[in-house]
């Protein structure tokens, strides 16, 4: 099991996500930012290597405005040997990456200028990924989309759709469950009808359950999954205690971590971690996790709870 968190890392003093508005979008602007987003992109990389963190989600914010017809700036040529040496580093650590188009990137929408504003942007995604020399291992995951008022009609858009991409974007594609309006059970159909892989949102199965036991879903997307996929992708959180259902905690629940743990082997997955404070969490739940790897399997269940000087100590770095 690789291990990782999305985006940014909180223990250094850059991020990878700095953006413009489009009234303020000029060449020489991206140019800047893009160069200081892959800069920052290459430390998290440096710096999640050498803690043994080797799954990232990389912003979709890395190159501003990317698919936007205004954007005109040849990025992917001004920066392919930053980006190539991105990738060499992240091969030769063995890091598993992947992307995560944004809430607006509606494949089903019944307005065609919302369809072709997705394929835009999923041919951004799938654009990075190649730029940093990566195989199909690497994934962009999307979410169905809306219901429109017709879930049928909307689950048979998203197939057609999704039939239409470039078969070098599709081929990286994988379909998560969402926590309202479609669970696993939609996302294997739509697996059976177009191929895709089904990455498994444990926490928002929690909250739009699917009558399976833990391990049965696990094993139902994981038979999704060719050997070109790579192992499963699983995203992993917890709720946050006290907030709106959906919400997510802002710090790894480490009771419900070794629960999951237990639960889910003996079943063999890249988990990425979908916890507010990022990299610490991670680092703490890449403890449990070689502990559990290595049989130390006491208290899994049932955790004492950690010393109080422990409990302050800060994760990782800052």
């Amino acid at each position: 099991m690789r291990i990782g968190y999305p985006c940014i890392n909180l223990s250094l003093d850059c991020r990878p996500s700095r953006t413009l508005r489009l009234a303020n979008l000029t060449p020489d602007r991206l140019r800047v930012l893009v160069a200081g987003n892959l800069a920052c992109l290459e430390r998290i990389v440096r710096w999640n290597a050498e803690r043994g963190l080797l799954f990232l989600r990389i912003t979709s914010d890395l190159v501003p405005l990317a698919s936007h017809p205004a954007n005109r700036f040849p990025w992917d040529e001004a920066f392919a040997l930053d980006f190539a040496r991105i990738g060499d580093l992240i091969r030769s650590a063995g890091m598993r990456i992947s992307m995560h188009p944004g809430q607006y990137t509606l494949l089903n929408s019944p307005r065609p200028e919302v369809v072709a504003a997705a394929r835009a942007d999923l041919a951004y995604h799938a654009r990075v990924l190649d730029l940093l020399g990566l195989d199909r291992t690497a994934k962009i995951q999307i979410h169905i989309g809306g219901r429109y008022g017709d879930k049928a009609a909307a689950l048979e858009r998203f197939v057609r759709e999704v039939e239409r991409l470039d078969p070098a974007v599709r081929a990286r594609l994988v379909v998560e469950n969402d926590e309202r309006l479609f669970n696993l059970d939609d996302c294997l159909a739509v697996s059976r009808a177009t191929g895709l892989p089904v990455l498994l949102d444990v926490f928002h199965r929690e909250v739009y359950p699917d009558g399976r036991t833990l391990p049965e879903a696990l094993a139902a997307a994981r038979a999704t999954w060719g050997p070109p996929d790579g192992p499963p992708m699983v995203d992993y959180s917890s709720p946050l205690p006290g907030g709106r259902p959906g919400s997510h905690a802002h710090t790894l629940d480490e009771a419900h971590f070794r629960r999951f743990l237990a639960e889910s082997a003996p079943h063999d997955f890249d988990l990425m971690l979908e916890v507010k404070d990022k990299e610490r969490s991670a680092l703490r739940a890449l403890e449990i996790w070689a502990s559990f790897r290595l049989g130390n399997y006491s208290g899994f269940l049932t955790p004492p709870p950690p010393p109080a000087a422990a409990a302050a100590k800060p994760l990782g770095e800052g």
